[in-house]
């Protein structure tokens, strides 16, 4: 179970409830990624175009559930061994096991906001990314719950 919610700076779940999310997977490595500020994504996945003001993250362990969201503040085109947020040791965790690419959209995080109730998975997980609201993360309290409302 994570505690963030229980320290004292943990961020206040003040997001409007209408705002756009996308709901993405994130393996341990990767969710420990958007702790320090930044998601990647390959440029041809459909999540680098969409609209939204932020991501929320589905962690596959150590609790197979919809824990957090952040706020997007910044997308930026990088190139692998150009200038920008990953250095060689992301590309390598988070990248290459998916994909053969050398062109992402980082999607640059403010602080992760921990769920009041996380989104437990009762399903197969989530595969892509689904799009939703705020309000649908709040109120859902399982995959299959968000997946009636979240769009992908």
């Amino acid at each position: 179970m994570d505690l963030d919610r229980f320290t004292d700076d943990t961020p206040a779940d003040d997001a409007p409830g209408g705002a756009r999310v996308c709901v993405v997977a994130a393996q341990t490595e990767t969710f420990e990624r958007c702790r320090q500020g930044f998601y990647p994504s390959p440029e041809s996945y459909d999540r680098t175009t969409e609209p939204f003001d932020y991501m929320a993250f589905y962690r596959t362990a150590p609790v197979s559930a919809v824990t957090h969201y952040a706020p997007v503040t910044a997308r930026t085109d990088q190139t692998r061994g150009g200038p920008g947020p990953m250095d060689a040791d992301d590309w390598a965790a988070l990248i290459d096991p998916f994909s053969e690419t050398d062109n992402v959209v980082v999607f640059e995080l403010d602080d992760l906001v921990p769920l009041e109730a996380p989104v437990e998975n009762d399903q197969h997980g989530l595969r892509g990314a689904w799009y939703c609201t705020i309000d649908d993360l709040r109120t859902a309290d399982t995959l299959s719950a968000l997946a009636a409302t979240a769009t992908t």
